[in-house]
């Protein structure tokens, strides 16, 4: 699962069909069936033809969320669970950052989410941007350079720091 991170180009614009309220569903082609479907109706799915996401311009969180409490509490189904982690967004530097300079996060001056293979931003220690607000960064970063814990000075005593590198310890990389 991924949060759209910015409806701006990189140069501050709109994004002319906003889609930061909308919801996207991944459906897997479980049969050969289902892919041919995928062809016949023209899907637009991966490269093996397998996945298709749907994408619906508006999320209304309140009319929708009763749904999924309902259906946890009654048919015992949960709603929204990911199954494993396979991609990760990584502050990416948005121009040159200097030691010193203060990281925004999301829809601020300073850093960009770049989507990267989970397995890729575990090795190269990739800060989330989720994490990217109000921390000092200690060494450059050319613009375009996703950020890694060695360029920041992060507060390693956070709840949310803990379960990250908790997370990345111990997950199963789809």
């Amino acid at each position: 699962m991924v949060e759209v991170i910015s409806s701006l180009e990189t140069d501050g614009r709109k994004i002319p069909y906003d889609i930061r309220m909308g919801v996207w569903v991944t459906v897997e082609a479980e049969t050969d069936y289902i892919k041919n479907c995928f062809e016949e109706y023209n899907a637009h799915t991966d490269p093996s033809g397998r996945y298709f996401t749907l994408y619906k311009r508006w999320h209304l969180i309140g009319l929708e969320v009763g749904v999924s409490v309902a259906s946890v509490a009654l048919r015992n189904e949960p709603t929204g669970v990911a199954t494993g982690w396979n991609a990760d967004v990584v502050a990416t530097a948005k121009r040159d950052l200097k030691p010193g300079d203060m990281l925004d996060g999301e829809g601020g001056y300073t850093v960009w989410g770049k989507l990267l293979p989970a397995a890729t931003s575990k090795r190269m220690g990739g800060v989330p941007l989720g994490l990217a607000h109000g921390v000092k960064v200690i060494r450059p970063v050319v613009k375009g350079q996703s950020l890694t814990w060695d360029d920041v000075a992060m507060d390693t005593s956070t709840h949310a720091y803990k379960i990250r590198r908790e997370m990345e310890a111990t997950s199963v990389l789809g």
